[in-house]
């Protein structure tokens, strides 16, 4: 069941993302709510297991945005892999280290996203990006990280998903 809703996820922030919150920006950026939900699953689960994931979530965004196949998902996979890594290391049970993961992951995946479009030849406003990306998106997702970290740890733990990570 938990693979069920793991796979449930992404479908429903892609959804979200590009019906609902697309009516409500933060000075015209939206929230990566994949990029979040990638987030609070590889610091509750680790480096490798948040990289599959991440992969995994960024390869189904890419296959509903239709360009550039891959960028998303080597994007949120290696941004899964560094916040993972940080897993052993933190407190989980504190809901300000699943903000301050988001933060992370929102500026890294944004890191790579750039050199992957400048190496893809995608010609774009670097203003935009700094802006939007960097400071109206790491707002929002901070906004949405705190209910999705308080369920994914919850869930964790005592729910649906009974991922742990610890050994």
């Amino acid at each position: 069941m938990r693979y069920l809703v793991l796979l449930f996820l992404p479908f429903t922030a892609i959804f979200l993302q590009s019906t609902l919150f697309s009516f409500y920006t933060i000075n015209g950026a939206l929230p990566d709510i994949v990029l979040v939900t990638v987030a609070c699953y590889a610091i509750l689960n680790g480096a490798r297991k948040g990289a599959a994931y991440g992969f995994l979530c960024g390869l189904l965004e890419d296959l509903y945005l239709g360009r550039f196949i891959g960028i998303n998902a080597l994007a949120k996979g290696l941004t899964a892999y560094i916040i993972g890594s940080l897993q052993g290391n933190v407190f989980r049970e504190n809901i300000l280290v699943g903000v301050l993961g988001v933060v992370i992951a929102t500026l890294i995946n944004s890191g790579f996203l750039f050199v992957l479009n400048l190496l893809n030849m995608e010609l774009f406003h670097f203003d935009t990006i700094i802006f939007h990306a960097l400071l109206y998106q790491n707002i929002y997702n901070v906004l949405i990280a705190v209910p999705v970290y308080v369920w994914f740890y919850h869930s964790s733990r005592h729910g649906i998903l009974g991922l742990t990570g610890e050994r």
